[in-house]
């Protein structure tokens, strides 16, 4: 568990742009909720999986073809990292940092200023739970409470 807790909060990122770095599994894990919170997503990759290509290929999102660069985070509110390359993931996020955007590394909690919580819904009721960084604990708990608002 992290010495200081996280501050859990709920971003509104209608309209707002948010670059997600890497178009694996991970990455493509993290859209639909962030397409339902209308935010315009830019996912940059050399390669992506099918689902992001027919986002893409639909308009839902912009798909960037080819490596992250600097100046790749120019207006944007948050950042997604997940790569299967540690030092791309770490310069995002000194880029993120230096520029005081959020940012989530699928790689290293420890090294992220944002975490993606565990959610699910009910009715009009949105839960989030994050277990000091730990997705496997944060997932099992949502789906207990999940059980209990259901009822």
């Amino acid at each position: 568990m992290s010495a200081v807790p996280a501050y859990l909060s709920g971003l509104r990122l209608s309209g707002r742009r948010v670059v997600v770095v890497g178009a694996g599994r991970v990455a493509a894990r993290r859209l639909g909720p962030l397409l339902e919170a209308g935010a315009l997503i830019t996912v940059i990759a050399p390669e992506a999986t099918g689902p992001i290509i027919e986002l893409a290929t639909s308009d839902a999102l912009t798909w960037l073809p080819r490596r992250y660069a600097d100046g790749d985070l120019d207006g944007a509110w948050y950042v997604l990292v997940a790569t299967d390359d540690h030092d791309c993931n770490k310069r995002v996020s000194v880029e993120a940092e230096r520029r005081r955007i959020f940012c989530v590394r699928s790689d290293d909690r420890h090294a992220a200023t944002a975490w993606t919580p565990a959610s699910g819904t009910v009715g009009d009721v949105q839960l989030g739970v994050l277990a000091g960084g730990d997705h496997t604990r944060s997932r099992l708990l949502r789906d207990q409470l999940l059980q209990q608002l259901i009822g």
